[in-house]
C-alpha cells in the first residue's frame, strides 16, 4: 500500500484568474470589506480621510482600518504580523486589493487614529450583536 502524495511542486498549475475565486460569499472578511465601506470616516474622526493634493499618496483610511479590524478579529495585533498577512495570506489579499502596507504605517495609522478606531470596534460590536 502507497501514501497519500502531494502535488509534484514543479507542476504548472492553473489558478483561478480572479483573487475573488477564492474568497466564498460567506466569507467574513466580505463583512469587514461592506462595512468599512459603509463608514463615514471623516466623521468618525479618522485623520487624512479627505487625501491631499500634493505630495505622496498615502493609503486609504478605509484599507488600512479593514487590515486593523481583520487582525482584530482573527487576533493578529501586532504591525509587523499584520505586515506578513498582507502578503501571504490570500484574504488579507482580498480585502486590500493585494496592497501591503509596511508595519511602520499600520503601527503609525493605529496611533493616530485610537479614538476613531474605538468607535468603529463599538459599531461592529454592536451590529454583530443585532445579528
Amino acid at each position: 500500500m502507497s501514501y497519500i502524495e502531494g502535488a509534484d511542486r514543479t507542476e504548472v498549475l492553473l489558478f483561478p484568474e480572479a483573487l475573488d475565486d477564492y474568497i466564498t460569499p460567506e466569507n467574513p472578511v466580505r463583512f469587514i470589506d461592506a462595512f468599512i465601506s459603509s463608514l463615514d470616516l471623516g466623521e468618525l474622526g479618522f485623520t487624512r480621510a479627505t487625501p491631499a493634493a500634493t505630495g505622496r499618496p498615502a493609503y486609504a483610511p478605509a484599507d488600512l482600518l479593514k487590515l486593523y479590524l481583520y487582525g482584530y478579529l482573527n487576533r493578529v495585533r501586532s504591525s509587523r504580523l499584520l505586515e506578513r498577512e498582507a502578503a501571504r495570506n490570500v484574504e488579507v489579499m482580498w480585502l486590500l486589493g493585494k496592497l501591503t502596507p509596511d508595519f511602520k504605517t499600520i503601527a503609525d495609522f493605529r496611533k493616530d487614529n485610537l479614538a476613531a478606531i474605538k468607535r468603529v470596534c463599538r459599531r461592529v460590536h454592536a451590529s454583530l450583536q443585532k445579528a
